[in-house]
């Protein structure tokens, strides 16, 4: 089946910036289309989003530059290919860019492009997005681990910390966790509301009140799972992603250079006492997952993080691997973190996506597909979690039609495999 057609164009994140929009045309007109989302807090490894930089034009963060590459420059490439081989299109995607770092073309538009194509398989095929990508191996249901309470860049209140999630670790399945991390949600906002808290929203869809401490978020969300009738690890765990990327540069800007600045509150950490504020909050709630504990510059201090709680928790680099093979050699051979994040866009290609996967699940750590802060209604990220048997799902909170699609991309999902008895050993 070729491809007939590629069609670029302007449309929006969940933040009101642009983003790019692809649609692949096969010659049947059968139709693939993938709309790539955008990071606020991301890490200076990620391949790059081409954005225009025109002041005069959404402040700067147009993508017609990314929009005109996907229309003049990858279409006259990719006409006439055969839309079944992904690796092929995804080697021409690459070798068309010539960088390191997809600053030529963009990751927004190889990426879209990428993952048109394979939607444009799957459809031409009659075949579910995760079956295609994934075969019949491809049928476990991921863990959510929902962002309820936002701080960092992810708000405008005074939390630091970037990311609150709650674990729904004792649902029977997707549906049934589901059922979990909704009821804690919409606890907590009582919670809030009778502890006189704002429950306005960040960019994810939790809750971003102004609080004493960043403790505080976490002594809220275990009340909220005890009133919603829950029990604290069994049914529902804690993460965080500390997004201490930022906290690194914030200090550098202020001439405090191998610091962390929580710079809602103004306080500077060094690496060591990062590491024995997380390893204390490890010992006093249900944390079973800390991401970016540490800058993605601070692989001394990553190391010994690793050493103090490899054992006991899941600790995830998503600054520090940026879905990219060969930083997360690095830390293998040097025994550095546990698990990776994983961002399609951090990389730009489908084809190093899930080679990123599968080489991090052969080397033993944990695997977390991921969104963005800037979303859309593309539910690319539900699919590629269940395709790849990854262990757990970023999508933020339970709410805002940017999140929930995925959610509700996974409910149907389970319904199918389910239906298909493919499901009945499955253990979570």
């Amino acid at each position: 089946m070729r491809i007939k057609q590629i069609n670029g164009m302007q449309v929006f994140d969940s933040r009101g910036n642009p983003t790019v929009q692809v649609k692949v045309i096969l010659e049947n007109g059968i139709e693939g289309k993938a709309i790539v989302p955008s990071g606020a807090s991301t890490g200076s490894f990620e391949a790059v989003e081409l954005r225009d930089n025109n002041k005069n034009s959404y402040m700067g963060k147009g993508v017609e530059k990314a929009v005109s590459n996907v229309n003049n420059i990858i279409s006259n490439e990719l006409i006439g290919e055969n839309v079944y081989n992904q690796s092929k299109i995804d080697k021409m995607l690459i070798e068309l860019d010539g960088t390191e770092n997809k600053s030529k073309l963009g990751a927004n538009a190889t990426l879209g492009v990428s993952i048109a194509c394979s939607v444009a398989a799957a459809k031409s095929l009659n075949m579910p997005l995760y079956r295609y990508i994934g075969g019949i191996s491809g049928c476990n249901m991921p863990v959510p681990m929902m962002n309820i309470l936002n701080g960092g860049k992810h708000s405008d209140n005074n939390v630091n910390i970037q990311e609150f999630m709650i674990v729904p670790v004792g649902g029977k399945d997707f549906k049934d966790m589901m059922k979990i991390a909704s009821e804690v949600y919409h606890t907590l906002k009582d919670v809030l509301r009778k502890s006189g808290l704002s429950t306005a929203v960040g960019d994810e869809g939790g809750f971003a009140p102004n609080l004493s401490s960043d403790e505080e978020a976490l002594e809220l969300i275990t009340e909220a799972i005890q009133k919603a009738g829950y029990s604290l690890k069994n049914d529902v765990a804690l993460a965080l992603d500390v997004a201490a990327t930022e906290m690194y540069d914030e200090a550098k800007k202020n001439n405090h250079g191998d610091q962390y600045y929580f710079w809602k509150t103004k306080e500077y950490k060094s690496s060591l006492e990062m590491i024995e504020y997380l390893e204390r909050l490890c010992e006093k709630y249900p944390i079973i997952s800390i991401e970016d504990g540490l800058s993605e510059e601070d692989w001394k201090g990553w190391k010994e993080l690793t050493n103090r709680l490899e054992n006991k928790i899941q600790l995830v680099g998503d600054d520090l691997f940026v879905t990219n093979v060969n930083r997360l050699k690095n830390g293998i051979q040097n025994n550095i973190a546990n698990s990776i994040l994983i961002k399609p866009n951090q990389i730009g290609t489908v084809t190093e996506t899930l080679n990123a996967i599968k080489f991090a699940k052969a080397n033993g750590y944990s695997t977390i597909v991921s969104h963005r802060s800037g979303e859309t209604e593309d539910t690319f990220i539900a699919d590629l979690a269940v395709s790849t048997n990854c262990k757990y799902i970023k999508s933020g909170a339970p709410a805002r039609t940017d999140r929930v699609a995925k959610y509700n991309r996974l409910l149907n999902i389970e319904s199918e495999i389910k239906s298909e008895e493919i499901i009945k050993n499955l253990s979570y």
